[in-house]
């Protein structure tokens, strides 16, 4: 197991080394947290202020609870190196409540659909059984394979861009990933911790050189702004409850496999206690949004690909990348300028990353017990969850509580995999011999 360069409880010794190390997950995050109000504001058709409004909610919001996952409050975090920021998982069904019932739709279901959220955290040490070593390795595996791709579309110049694929694209994106695998294998101390930081700044100032950077967004951001609870009002449709609650109910397996990846990032085990707690955080930071007028919130799963990546686990670092998402939700001119990197410069950073989270799950994949009954867990779950990955037409004439649950690789491929765990002679023995107990 390789040695992490900062554990998690360890804080590094100078304020700007945490400074340096806190950015790498604030630029790996920050586009994530920002898109989400962005396709909202898009599908919805809302003026350029309340578009503002939401980012920089939705930036306030991440941040806050960011440090709440991190530090804790009572039964309240997981104390783990988090990035909680908005989450694609519920564009689908927040579209469909906003053609409907407005931005007060989307922020009233989802208010109540966190509660799930909340009242499933308590099942967490149970749900955790389903969890053994096999399952788990799977499901680190697929989130890594389901990022990939993400990556892929940011080299290429971004989904929908005329000149996807672009050779400037992708020689910008190749020049990022060299870099990044330059300073991981050769640099010492902070430089090999500080690489995917690094990486970036080399790329945007190569972009700068080549007259690439679109500055404005700089120029008509605000300066300073302080978003407003219960900006929107709220609304409460009983459609718009059950799509948002459907929506949760697929967060928490989605977030369980992250928080089983960023345990095995940061060595650490992740029982059933922990998982409540992180759930909970999940589920109260959610509802807290909603009433800061930011749509709903969960554990990105991008950001464990910094700690693979670095071997900087420390949770007081990812803590002053919330204080980071505060200061830009405030600033929203600080956020404009970060949202100028562009794309190809993300993408060749991001492969890098995702791609260590797939590492990850191979050498836990590794450490399975080669048997006739793992084998068949681990191809099937795996075949299924790349299967929606990389065909996501594949569920389009189904109806939409179907594409909704089953619209996610990582969501496929867990469920999948706790199925035929149950299913397959000897989960009692795997569970034994596998399993931690909750």
């Amino acid at each position: 197991m390789e040695q992490l360069l900062y554990k998690v409880e360890d804080r590094p010794p100078l304020f700007i080394t945490s400074a340096l190390l806190s950015l790498q997950h604030l630029l790996a995050a920050l586009g994530g947290i920002i898109a989400v109000p962005l396709v909202f504001g898009g599908a919805l058709k809302l003026p350029a202020d309340q578009v503002i409004a939401l980012v920089n909610a939705a930036l306030l919001g991440s941040g806050l609870v960011t440090i709440i996952q991190c530090r804790g409050v009572g039964p309240i975090g997981i104390r783990l190196p988090c990035v909680m920021g908005t989450s694609f998982a519920f564009v689908g069904a927040g579209i469909s409540v906003g053609l409907e019932h407005g931005v007060p739709g989307i922020l009233g279901s989802s208010l109540v659909g966190s509660l799930v959220m909340i009242v499933g955290s308590y099942f967490m040490p149970v749900i955790r059984r389903f969890f053994p070593h096999t399952v788990t390795s799977v499901v680190v595996t697929m989130i890594g394979l389901s990022l990939t791709p993400v990556a892929v579309d940011w080299a290429a110049g971004g989904v929908g861009s005329a000149s996807y694929g672009a050779v400037g694209h992708l020689a910008i994106a190749a020049f990022v990933l060299l870099l990044v695998i330059a300073f991981v294998q050769w640099g010492k101390g902070m430089v090999s911790a500080c690489a995917v930081v690094l990486g970036i700044l080399g790329g945007y100032v190569l972009c700068l050189a080549l007259g690439l950077i679109d500055f404005s967004q700089v120029r008509d951001a605000q300066v300073f702004a302080i978003p407003q609870p219960m900006h929107f009002g709220m609304a409460f449709p009983v459609s718009g409850i059950v799509a948002m609650s459907i929506a949760f109910l697929v967060t928490i397996v989605e977030t369980t496999g992250t928080f089983m990846a960023l345990g095995a990032a940061t060595q650490t085990r992740i029982d059933g206690k922990r998982l409540s707690s992180g759930i909970l955080c999940d589920g109260v930071g959610s509802a807290f949004a909603a009433i800061m007028s930011s749509p709903p919130l969960s554990t990105f799963a991008q950001n464990v690909g910094v700690v693979s990546l670095t071997g900087v686990a420390s949770r007081h670092v990812v803590m002053l990348t919330g204080v980071l998402l505060v200061v830009a939700g405030l600033f929203p001119v600080l956020g404009a300028v970060v949202v100028t990197i562009p794309l190809p410069v993300l993408g060749g950073a991001g492969l890098m990353m995702f791609a260590m989270i797939i590492s990850a799950g191979i050498r836990m994949l590794s450490g399975c017990e080669h048997t006739k009954r793992n084998s068949l867990i681990i191809a099937v779950s795996l075949g299924c969850g790349l299967a929606v990955t990389v065909r996501p037409d594949l569920l389009a004439r189904l109806p939409a509580f179907v594409r909704e649950v089953f619209g996610s690789g990582i969501t496929v491929g867990a469920l999948v995999a706790v199925a035929l765990n149950l299913v397959l002679p000897g989960w009692e023995k795997a569970e034994a011999e596998e399993g931690e107990p909750a």
